[in-house]
């Protein structure tokens, strides 16, 4: 069984090397890379230039459209039956996918598997808060709040993206909070209690700190989620108190920094 490895990349040739080559380090050798190169305009093109070696990495390039696209983007040029995602700022461990396969062999009833990982922010380790327990405990519940599943541990099955329209594109960030919610409705998903990823925080260019008021984004999703058809009255619930909690404090906070701009489209998006 093979795996196809996406790493979406947007003007960061000082730091993909690193989770290319954490790739290219894995204990299991059966996996294609597509590396999908979003329009950069830095010298990521020669960085890329000698992983042209290996017969099974592939550099695509499209046009700047965001994580997103490039993430759809390499989905659309894969042809496996797993596919698994590394944000270009962070490292798998060497055995990530030896013992995802592992795990997925001994528990076939998941599509999706994915695990903890260790949190560094400017080259230190940092402990995360008790919220961001990953566990699946509640998963689906306590994801509401905040997303809890990096897409840097992610391994699924390439049909089960698919079945749920893969990344929406027309979220400019938190589109892996709402694809994961799209498949916790109605799936199990396989966690790993070991650390197999390190997901570096704190440089600049980072979306989390690019765009201000995550939650907006997470509201968005939340909205569209509770049109599906298929939620339990409990689930219903779960959703309907988080789009309370979040417009809420948005409101309050639009208010408090005289954002305007932002009241008047948190307002029009309720409305809707």
């Amino acid at each position: 069984m093979s795996i196809d490895v996406i790493i979406p990349v947007f003007n960061r040739s000082h730091l993909v090397e690193r989770a290319i080559d954490s790739v290219l380090a894995q204990t299991f050798k059966k996996f294609n890379l597509f590396i999908v190169d979003d329009g950069s305009t830095d010298d990521l093109v020669a960085v890329l230039e000698k992983y042209t070696q290996y017969s099974n990495v592939h550099i695509l390039r499209q046009e700047n459209k965001g994580v997103s696209a490039a993430r759809n983007f390499g989905i659309r040029h894969s042809i496996s039956e797993w596919i698994a995602f590394l944000d270009s700022d962070d490292e798998w461990l060497p055995q990530k996918l030896e013992i995802q396969m592992a795990f997925s062999h001994q528990n076939p009833q998941y599509q999706f598997i994915h695990s903890d990982e260790i949190w560094m922010r400017n080259g230190v380790r940092v402990n995360p808060k008790k919220k961001f327990d990953k566990s699946s405990h509640e998963i689906f519940k306590r994801s509401l709040e905040t997303c809890l599943i990096s897409p840097s541990t992610v391994l699924m099955k390439r049909e089960l993206c698919l079945k749920h329209g893969c990344f929406d594109e027309s979220f400019l960030i938190c589109e892996d909070y709402h694809l994961w919610l799209n498949i916790l409705v109605s799936n199990e998903v396989g966690y790993i209690s070991e650390y197999l990823i390190k997901k570096y925080g704190g440089h600049d260019d980072q979306l989390s700190t690019k765009y201000f008021a995550m939650d907006f984004w997470r509201l968005k999703s939340l909205l569209k989620l509770l049109r599906r058809e298929d939620l339990t009255s409990e689930q219903e619930n779960w959703i309907r108190e988080q789009i309370e909690q979040k417009s809420a404090l948005l409101k309050a906070g639009y208010i408090k920094h005289q954002n305007h701009a932002g009241l008047d489209e948190l307002l029009r998006l309720m409305k809707e």
